[in-house]
């Protein structure tokens, strides 16, 4: 059985009300989990760096990686107070479901 979260697209819906565009921006998503978010919106990001300090998520998000977005989404197993990003700057930061 297949399961549809926000089947009405409320949650990216609502980022994008939020953040204004991100065609073409930098992203740093902290707390992506397993990606369930992140493949929702990074088709149209320049670069999107996702981070979780759970490794076993940043493993499933690996594995869903979908061939056309290996290029520009890079996940990492870190906890925002340890990442230390190689590039300088972002141009929107996602926080979404992580408390």
């Amino acid at each position: 059985m297949s399961v549809h979260t926000d089947p009405e697209d409320s949650e990216i819906a609502a980022l994008f009300d939020f953040t204004g565009t991100i065609d073409g921006k930098r992203v740093l998503e902290i707390g992506c989990g397993d990606g369930r978010l992140t493949w929702r919106y990074a088709d149209r990001a320049a670069r999107v760096v996702a981070i979780d300090p759970d490794a076993d998520e940043i493993a499933a998000a690996l594995e869903d990686l979908p061939p056309r977005l290996r290029h520009r989404v890079e996940f990492k197993a870190v906890s925002i107070q340890e990442f230390e990003p190689a590039a300088p700057a972002f141009d929107v930061v996602i926080l979404s479901w992580a408390l």
